[in-house]
This record gives structure tokens, C-alpha cells and sequence, in this order.
């Protein structure tokens, strides 16, 4: 997170070279002699609301910056909204940031498919989106969409690299697999079958939505189905729910979990890593 941040901070200050006009300085909306203008959309409420984290602590780090003098005496000016986790409420809040509030950027905003609502209508604006925080593939289109850049190493890569652990390791495994009905979900996915070629047998595919209230069931299932090896694919609370059901039924899975899912405070700690813990 501060390699982010302190990213950043190098392109913003590489940006702001003072372009004559006349005499005058010109800059473009969101920026002046005084302030830098940076939005920001994460899921402060809502079922995945613990990745709210990543936004607060980019807040935090600017606010140190600042508190230093900012970048060439600007301030940095951080505009952040909670969509909720919600597409159509992040499409609501980027015009907000867009329109109204007249930001230079979006920046790391969180998670793939409130991303993905906005990509278009960024691009549309001319308004860079940068550093999502989100693995998505898709998000490293510079020729459709060059306003649009990623950050993290890609999910599918990631994945490839679990598959490869397990075929070099676990090759007489049945693997079941836990993934988000979304296109966060279905990257990981993709990305796990291309590097497994088919050498270890995917017996049984689950899938919950962000509105469930738990995703017990789902590990009833896959338990039911005899896979001895569990590729996990979730977030905050269903990750901890995961964790917690399959202890709770005395499965014992290789259990391979996404590094969006690798949290202590919010998933490892209310899964279980501390009795006096206790999961929401």
C-alpha cells in the first residue's frame, strides 16, 4: 500500500510542470497553484466493507503528505465516497466526483466490478483511472481504454501459480472450488484452469453472491462432493465464514485462499485465529 501511495506521489509531482499560456499558469480541472484534486469510490458499508481498509489508509498517507507541505505546496485534496460495493451506485458517485467536484483523477478505487461500471464513462470523460485496486485482467486495455490503468499483478497470473503448486504437488487431488458469481471471481477462475490443463479434476464449482448471508452451504456441498483440495475465491466475510465452516466440519482440505483474502484483522482473526473473536 505505501509503494501505492508513494507512486502516486512520483506522478503527480512529474505532472504538475507549469505549461506558459500567455502568462499564465494552466493547469487541468482539479488542479492549481494551492490544491490537487483526487477521488476516490470504496465500499466503506456492505458485505465486503472491510476493504474500505485500502481507501482509509491511502487517506491516512496523504494526510501525512500534507502534513508535511504536500507536493510543491500543493495540498492534496482526497474526495472518497462509498459506493457500497454497488455498481450503479459507484457509476453515481464517480459523475459525482467528475462533474461535480471537478477531481484531476480517481485513484485506486476498489474492486473489480464497481470498476468496471465506471471504465467507460472515465474513459468517455478523459479523466484518468488510475491504479485500481483490483487484479482484473481486463483492466490492462491500454488501446480501448487508455485512461484506465491497473495496479496489482493480474488474478489470473495469481492463480496460475496456485495451479502450478498443486500440480507439482497434489497431482492426485479433486479440487473444489469456492469463487464470487462476478467478474472478480470468474478471473481467478480462469486463470486456475488454464494452469491446472486439466492434470487434476475440478469435481465441483460453487459460487455465492455479495448479497448472501453466509456461504455454508457452499462448503456443505463441495465438502459432499469428496474434493480433498479447496480453491478459495472470496472476500472479508465469506472468506472467514469459509475458514470457520470447513474447521467446524472437521473437513481438512489443502486449502488454498486468494491473496485478496489474506487479511488478519478482518479475515483470519474473526475466522478463528483468536477465541475471544467472534465472526460477524
Amino acid at each position: 500500500m505505501k509503494r501505492l501511495v508513494r507512486l502516486l506521489t512520483a506522478l503527480l509531482i512529474l505532472s504538475f510542470v507549469v505549461v506558459p499560456a500567455m502568462g499564465q499558469k494552466k493547469y487541468d480541472p482539479g488542479a492549481s497553484d494551492t490544491e490537487i484534486k483526487i477521488g476516490n469510490i470504496a465500499p466503506y458499508s456492505g458485505p465486503v466493507s472491510a476493504l474500505g481498509l485500502i481507501s482509509r489508509t491511502i487517506a491516512a498517507y496523504f494526510n501525512k503528505v500534507n502534513a508535511e507541505g504536500g507536493i510543491n505546496g500543493r495540498k492534496l485534496n482526497f474526495i472518497s465516497y462509498d459506493d457500497g460495493y454497488s455498481p450503479p451506485k459507484t457509476m453515481e458517485q464517480a459523475r459525482k466526483l467528475v462533474e461535480h467536484d471537478g477531481v484531476l483523477l480517481i485513484f485506486a478505487s476498489v474492486g473489480t466490478p464497481p470498476n468496471t461500471a465506471i471504465e467507460r464513462y472515465m474513459n468517455g470523460q478523459r479523466v484518468p483511472q488510475l491504479f485500481i485496486a483490483s487484479g482484473a485482467t481486463k483492466f490492462g486495455d491500454p488501446k480501448n481504454f487508455p485512461w484506465t490503468m491497473g495496479f496489482a499483478p493480474t488474478y489470473q497470473n495469481e492463480a496460475r501459480i496456485y495451479a502450478k503448486y498443486l500440480v507439482e504437488h497434489h497431482t492426485d487431488g479433486k479440487i473444489g472450488v469456492l469463487y464470487q458469481n462476478d467478474d472478480y471471481g470468474k478471473d481467478y477462475l480462469q486463470g486456475f484452469k488454464d494452469g491446472l490443463a486439466a492434470k487434476i479434476p475440478i469435481i465441483s464449482e460453487q459460487t455465492y453472491e455479495t448479497t448472501d448471508a453466509t456461504v455454508n452451504s457452499q462448503i456443505f456441498s463441495l465438502k459432499g462432493a469428496g474434493a480433498d483440495i479447496l480453491f478459495d475465491v472470496s472476500l472479508g466475510k465469506f472468506a472467514a465464514q469459509a475458514i470457520r465452516k470447513v474447521a467446524e466440519l472437521g473437513w481438512k482440505p489443502v486449502h488454498v485462499l486468494n491473496s485478496v483474502a489474506n487479511s488478519v484483522g478482518s479475515v483470519l482473526e474473526p475466522a478463528g485465529l483468536r477465541q475471544d473473536r467472534k465472526l460477524s
